[in-house]
Order: structure tokens, then sequence, then C-alpha cells
């Protein structure tokens, strides 16, 4: 695994309940280059959504009436985070939601190593990708997760540069 290959992972939720993911967006990135989006809207149990969830990301129990459960999508993503770098901005809440999520499918839990770049950078992704020049959908789970992509890269060439300073 290089390591500048990598899965970058967003979700959004319906309601507070971590297991209630409603879209789910990856980057894949592989020696520095991205090679696989995926964003995908998910029903979440019960199709049930909190009014204050779809004021931050703007998905409706509509939107989500026909798509396929998590359970159907698992098998579709699940390439790109087992054994995987997984990547994310506040990765607490995106690690918390696959947890909760493919427990409540009784899905075996992968193994994975977890990066996060809100520990990283120690801002907000809507500060950072204004700062970098990031285009950014705030909420919109694959811009959320294009952006980490980004960010994690300039980070890992900016940990690949050498020390600069003076020797005597």
């Amino acid at each position: 695994m290089s390591l500048e290959s990598f899965s970058a992972l967003d979700f959004e939720t319906a309601t507070w309940n971590p297991a209630s993911v409603c879209q789910v967006g990856i980057v894949r990135v592989e020696n520095g280059i991205t090679t696989e989006e995926v964003n995908r809207l998910i029903q979440p149990p019960k199709n049930e959504y909190f009014y204050k969830n779809i004021e931050v990301h703007g998905i409706k129990p509509e939107d989500t009436l026909k798509a396929p459960l998590f359970e159907e999508v698992w098998f579709d993503i699940k390439h790109l985070i087992e054994d995987e770098v997984v990547v994310a901005h506040n990765a607490n809440f995106d690690v918390n939601c696959l947890r909760n999520t493919l427990a409540f499918y009784d899905i075996a839990q992968p193994h994975f190593e977890v990066r996060c770049t809100r520990v990283i950078y120690r801002r907000g992704l809507a500060y950072l990708s204004k700062k970098y020049k990031i285009p950014l959908q705030h909420h919109d789970a694959l811009s959320d997760a294009n952006a980490c992509a980004q960010l994690y890269l300039k980070h890992l060439k900016r940990q690949a540069l050498p020390k600069t300073g003076s020797l005597f």
C-alpha cells in the first residue's frame, strides 16, 4: 500500500442516530491520483428523518424513498474501506456512522486504519477549503470526501518535504 493511497470517506445522516446514514461519499486515491469516486444516496432505517438534519444537508425522505439500504451499498464500497487507510474530516463521526450502520445490519466489522484531517489541521472543513481554494458544497458527502482527500494529499506532500534549517 502506497503512502499516497487511501480512501476519503464522508457520511450524511438522517437523524441523530449514527446508523441513519442517508448518503455516502468516497474518493479513492492511489499513488496521489483519484481513481474512483462513489456518491450514493442510502435509505436510512424506516426512511425517517429529523428536520434539523435536513436543514444541514438538504436530503429529504422522498430523495431516499427508492434508494438502496446500506447493506446493499456496502458490497459496492467494501473494497474501498476494508484493509485500507480511511481518511475523514472529523473521523470520529464518520467511523462511528460506519461501525454503527454495519452493526445495525449485522455486517462484520472490517479492519482499516483511520486518519483525520480535522485532527491534522485543527480547523473546520469549510474554513480549510476556502483557505486552500478547494471547491466545496459543504454537507454533500462526495464534495466533503473530495475536500478531505485534497487536504490529506497536501498533508502528505508537506510531510515529504525535507525539513529546512541550518546545520550549524
